[in-house]
């Protein structure tokens, strides 16, 4: 055998021996680095080559987030399943666990397939426990584990999200349309998106509706020691690079309250929409009329304006505007005349020129009395020129009222006068 082939063989058995330590070490650093991930609730899950860790949290029934504690939620639900309301938010027909509070963490606030949802937060409420279960994508190229692992374990039928319907569903279904081959399919949600409820609500009291500004000034919630959600894509991305826990722990965390915040504020949105009278503010009050009143159950909405009567507020002249509209639909033209004239007498603008415009359109269409009629356009012609807004009722269209009005009672005279006597 040559020395060259001799130095071959020599090399070969140089590198199979040195082999041996470094697969040792190998398997040393693995265990070392699930033992690490463990130590943060974090289990690595693997599936078709790729990998996801997913961190789970166990939060006790008394466990009080902001102003309620979350076994409150199972009350809620109760009081749902024990109500005749169809409010959108009602959870009648459900049990507690089948509601499916969930957040999402990306890398851009944008949408379409550029912007990679990192983290999918969810919590479920069951009978002696809530499960916070967050799905975490360790880097890109790892979705279809993600997205397996996060999908095999739904067993919900009600998502329960914050401007959800806007972006957070949306993006889960544009990055499961990239792989929906290799994974499991997305299940068929209903869906409450708190985040126009909370709009609806406070729109007006709050400087803005953002999640984190209805936790303090609604439900009572501090959070100390928070991430900022706009620094979640740096510290993902950064997270990337080094594959250490400690780097994104503190986005988990941020999300997790988000989740747990979701509990909170179904429980207040639902304590205030069936217990109105007891629970809202004359604000909230008012705006649950009004939503009652935009999803058609009239009945009900009916009931809230008249109770709302009852508290001291500044919307009373609206929830009488409001109740007048009903009367008006139902031709119950008696009473609609006699809250119009009530409104007028409040003397509250903006409500006072729209109780107006409907007793010149009764006195002109129904009653024939044209002299009335101009007497009430007139009133409201010289309130929006008042107070310098036409915008509040057309100028141009009160002006031809007017001269309509005028060329029909000079052609009726002795009609007009019949009917005022």
């Amino acid at each position: 055998m040559s020395l060259k082939n001799k130095l071959n063989r020599l090399k070969q058995n140089i590198v199979r021996e040195n082999d041996l330590p470094v697969q040792q070490e190998n398997k040393d650093s693995s265990s070392q680095n699930d033992l690490k991930w463990k130590e943060h609730n974090i289990e690595i899950c693997h599936f078709e080559g790729q990998t996801c860790f997913i961190r789970e949290v166990i939060y006790p029934l008394n466990f009080k987030h902001g102003h309620y504690q979350l076994g409150d939620f199972h009350e809620i639900v109760g009081l749902w399943n024990k109500s005749d309301s169809v409010h959108p938010l009602s959870s009648k027909g459900h049990k507690s666990s089948e509601l499916f509070f969930f957040d999402t963490e990306t890398t851009g606030l944008g949408g379409g397939v550029g912007n990679t949802i990192f983290l999918l937060g969810q919590a479920q409420v069951f009978h002696d426990r809530v499960v916070i279960r967050q799905y975490l994508l360790p880097q890109p190229g790892n979705e279809i584990a993600l997205y397996n692992c996060f999908l095999k374990d739904i067993n919900s039928k009600t998502l329960v999200t914050y401007n959800g319907k806007a972006f957070d569903w949306p993006q889960v279904k544009t990055r499961h349309t990239l792989i929906r081959n290799s994974v499991p399919s997305l299940p068929a949600f209903g869906h409450f998106d708190l985040f126009h409820a909370a709009r609806r609500l406070w729109k007006n009291e709050l400087e803005s509706v953002r999640l984190s500004k209805v936790e303090t000034d609604i439900l009572g919630i501090k959070r100390e020691n928070d991430v900022p959600g706009y620094l979640a894509p740096m510290i993902y991305f950064q997270f990337v690079k080094q594959q250490q826990p400690e780097i994104i722990s503190g986005v988990l965390k941020h999300n997790e309250i988000d989740v747990l915040s979701l509990i909170t504020l179904y429980i207040h949105l639902s304590l205030i929409i069936l217990e109105t009278d007891q629970k809202a503010s004359g604000e909230e009050h008012y705006e649950i009329a009004r939503w009652l009143d935009y999803v058609g159950d009239n009945k009900s909405a009916i009931s809230a304006y008249k109770s709302l009567l009852n508290k001291k507020s500044n919307k009373e002249d609206q929830a009488l505007l409001a109740l007048s509209m009903h009367y008006k639909r139902q031709q119950n033209w008696d009473v609609a005349v006699m809250v119009w004239e009530e409104i007028i007498s409040m003397n509250r603008s903006g409500t006072q020129e729209k109780a107006a415009i409907e007793l010149a359109k009764y006195y002109e269409h129904k009653v024939k009395n044209y002299k009335k009629a101009i007497l009430y356009s007139e009133m409201v012609y010289k309130l929006i020129n008042e107070c310098g807004d036409s915008k509040k009722t057309n100028d141009t269209e009160i002006s031809k009222r007017l001269n309509r009005l005028k060329i029909k009672y000079a052609k009726n005279i002795p009609r007009a006068s019949a009917g005022s006597e």
